[in-house]
C-alpha cells in the first residue's frame, strides 16, 4: 500500500510532535513543513531529512494530507487554504476561534470532499481507551486540568487551551443534549481566564464539574466517572487509573467492607503515544476505514460549548464588577 503524502503547517513544540510521527508512520510520507519563523521550519526540516516550505501554498502542492498546528487565532486561515488545496486535514484544537469559521471550514471540507479532523488527542489516551469497555453512561463526570503558565497558550483563554480537552470528553460520554451551563472563571496572570470552572447540566440528569487552570505550580490530568455500574479514578497524564465495579449484593454477601459494594477492575493503558493512535486514526480516515477520530462535527460541538462557557464567565465578571 503506498503511502499518504503528507506535510506539517505550524511546526511549534506540538507541530513538531505530528511532523516526527508522520515522519515514523507506516501509513504516511512526510513530505516537508511551513512554519512561518522560517528558522524553526528549517530546525525541524532538517532534524527530519526533509524540506522546509517558505509559503504553505506550496507545501499544500505536494501533500495529499496535512496537519495544521499553527496558533487557533490562525486556524481558519490555514485550514481554508488546506481544503481549498484538496488535502485531508487535521486541525490541532480547537477547530477555529468562532462558531463562523468553524462552520465555514466544515462547509469547505464537505465541497471537497476531504476527511477533516480535529486533535483533541485526550481521545486517544491509553488509560482511557482501557476503562472505555466499562464505561456505561456516566451520570457524573468530574475532571480537573492543571497547567503551569505558557505564553504559547495566552493567545487565547483556558477554557479553548485546555479545558476544551474535557468538553469533548464529556459530549463523548453523555448522549443527552446540554440543558445548562453554569460557568466562573477569573483572569490570573494573563489579560484572558486563566481560571475557570463549569458546571454542565443534560437532559437525562448527567453532570459534569469541570475545572481549568493554567496558572497552576504542576500540572495536572485526572478524571473521575460515576455510572450505576461502578466508578473510575483515572489520571490522564500518567495513564494510570482504577475502576471500581458495583458487585451483586448475593456475590458480595460474604465479603467484609467496602469489598463488599465493589470489586475492582485492573486497568491498564496501551503502550505507545495517544498523538500517534491519532494519526494513525486519521490515516484510517482517509482511507475509509473504521476510525476514531474526532471529526470536524464533533469538533465544532466543543467548540460551542466552550463559547457558551465562556460567555457566561464573561456575565459573571460583570456582574461581579457592578458589586459595591
Amino acid at each position: 500500500m503506498s503511502r499518504i503524502p503528507a506535510g506539517v503547517v505550524g511546526v511549534g513544540k506540538l507541530g513538531a510532535e505530528h511532523a516526527r510521527l508522520l515522519a515514523q508512520s507506516d501509513a504516511f510520507e512526510l513530505e516537508g513543513v511551513h512554519d512561518r519563523s522560517a528558522a524553526r521550519g528549517k530546525e525541524v526540516a532538517d532534524a527530519l531529512s526533509v524540506p522546509a516550505f517558505a509559503e504553505a501554498e506550496a507545501l499544500l502542492d505536494r501533500v495529499d494530507a496535512v496537519v495544521i498546528a499553527v496558533p487557533t487565532v490562525a486556524h481558519h486561515k490555514a485550514a481554508r487554504t488546506a481544503l481549498r488545496a484538496g488535502c485531508h486535514t487535521l486541525v490541532e484544537k480547537p477547530l477555529a476561534s468562532s462558531l463562523a469559521e468553524a462552520d465555514e471550514i466544515l462547509a469547505l471540507a464537505e465541497a471537497a470532499g476531504v476527511v477533516l479532523g480535529v486533535g483533541h488527542v485526550e481521545r486517544f489516551n491509553g488509560i482511557l481507551l482501557a476503562a472505555d469497555p466499562w464505561l456505561d453512561r456516566p451520570r457524573f463526570i468530574e475532571s480537573l486540568r492543571m497547567a503551569p503558565f505558557q505564553a504559547r497558550g495566552a493567545d487565547t483563554t483556558v477554557i479553548l487551551d485546555l479545558m476544551i480537552h474535557d468538553i469533548d470528553l464529556v459530549l463523548t460520554l453523555t448522549e443527552a443534549p446540554l440543558a445548562d451551563v453554569r460557568a466562573v472563571g477569573v483572569p490570573v496572570i494573563s489579560p484572558r481566564i486563566d481560571l475557570a470552572n463549569a458546571r454542565l447540566s443534560f437532559e437525562d440528569g448527567t453532570v459534569a464539574n469541570i475545572t481549568a487552570s493554567r496558572v497552576a505550580l504542576k500540572a495536572l490530568r485526572k478524571l473521575r466517572l460515576f455510572q450505576r455500574s461502578g466508578y473510575f479514578s483515572l489520571d490522564l497524564a500518567a495513564e494510570t487509573g482504577h475502576h471500581y465495579r458495583r458487585r451483586d449484593p448475593r456475590t458480595g454477601a460474604a465479603i467484609a467492607g467496602v469489598e463488599a459494594m465493589v470489586e475492582p477492575v485492573p486497568l491498564e493503558a496501551c503502550g505507545g503515544e495517544a498523538l500517534a493512535r491519532e494519526i494513525e486514526a486519521f490515516a484510517d480516515a482517509i482511507a475509509g476505514r473504521p476510525s476514531r477520530l474526532v471529526s470536524g462535527r464533533a469538533g465544532r460541538e466543543a467548540l460551542e460549548v466552550a463559547i457558551r462557557i465562556t460567555r457566561e464567565i464573561e456575565e459573571f465578571v460583570h456582574v461581579v464588577a457592578q458589586d459595591p
